[in-house]
């Protein structure tokens, strides 16, 4: 590739290749750009004589990318971008008449604490609006804000991210959680080692590994025992309802339960939710006037 010229490449090729690398198939890819199978095949062909590498390899699973593909993507699919926003700048955004589908990553618990008051607001102010929430990986955030694959990023703040703009949503403490009736609900504080002595549920996307609970804990030669383990904060509140577990949980989403809440009898860290966008889209209109209202959405 080094003797490549960029005049020698047909632009359009780009956005095969783009699509074949989001898509992992050529079908898949031929119908996301409308056009037939042959003609991706042909565009891909042309690529690896161009490039001089074979760009994708077929295996079981899909398209898996050549190294060449994966190193070159991130700035194929930002140049991709750049030219997506300056062909559609608008000079002003009319929400009551837009249409347009909002792509939003988060967890759980931020869809929870958000997205009904969201749709709320839009049903009200731009109709015209749909939402697509899922959960991309922030090894993956970067990449998907720069092609303009996703608006913003819901989660902690990214110290790394040169290329995003973040802005702080919202700062949330952590309470214990046990329901109402609990052999303890009574206590006016729960000591450490009353804390300690109950079995806990502890939510994590990852399979293994320590959260800041008991990392916390570490640091005191403390160690509570985890009786579950589970994805998601949607779901631990209610094992709690129907066991003497206990759940540490942000205070925002625990006040949204029939529970009896502690402040902790130890010191973690508090949890900081940032909004998360890439800087190629800070003048978009339709990106500022839904960045405010996910702010003022926060604020409220």
């Amino acid at each position: 590739m080094a003797g490549t010229q960029l005049q020698q490449i047909d632009m359009n090729l780009f956005l095969v290749m783009d699509a074949i690398y989001r898509q992992r198939n050529l079908t898949r890819a031929a119908e996301q750009l409308h056009i037939t199978q042959p003609a991706v095949s042909n565009a891909l062909a042309r690529l690896r004589r161009t490039l001089d590498d074979q760009l994708f390899i077929r295996t079981p699973t899909g398209m898996s990318p050549t190294p060449l593909t994966e190193s070159i993507m991130p700035r194929v699919q930002q140049a991709l971008a750049l030219l997506d926003g300056s062909l559609s700048t608008q000079t002003s955004f009319a929400p009551a008449t837009a249409t347009k589908t909002l792509r939003l990553s988060m967890n759980d618990m931020a869809e929870t604490l958000l997205l009904p008051r969201l749709l709320e607001e839009l049903e009200q102010r731009a109709p015209g609006i749909s939402v697509e929430s899922y959960y991309v990986p922030r090894d993956q955030l970067v990449r998907e804000l720069a092609a303009n694959t996703l608006d913003f990023g819901l989660d902690v703040p990214l110290a790394t991210a040169t290329q995003l703009h973040q802005q702080r949503l919202l700062n949330d403490r952590y309470l214990c959680m046990l329901r109402a009736d609990h052999p303890l609900a009574g206590e006016e504080r729960l000591s450490l080692d009353q804390y300690l002595s109950l079995g806990h549920v502890h939510v994590s996307s990852r399979r293994t590994g320590p959260g800041i609970v008991d990392i916390a804990l570490n640091k005191q030669g403390r160690r509570r025992s985890i009786r579950l383990r589970v994805q998601h904060y949607r779901v631990a509140p209610l094992v709690v309802m129907r066991t003497d577990l206990a759940l540490t949980v942000p205070a925002s989403l625990a006040g949204q339960y029939p529970a009896r809440l502690f402040e902790l009898p130890f010191q973690i860290p508090q949890m900081d939710w940032h909004l998360l966008w890439h800087r190629n889209q800070d003048g978009d209109p339709a990106n500022q006037w839904v960045r405010e209202l996910l702010l003022e959405l926060f604020v409220r």
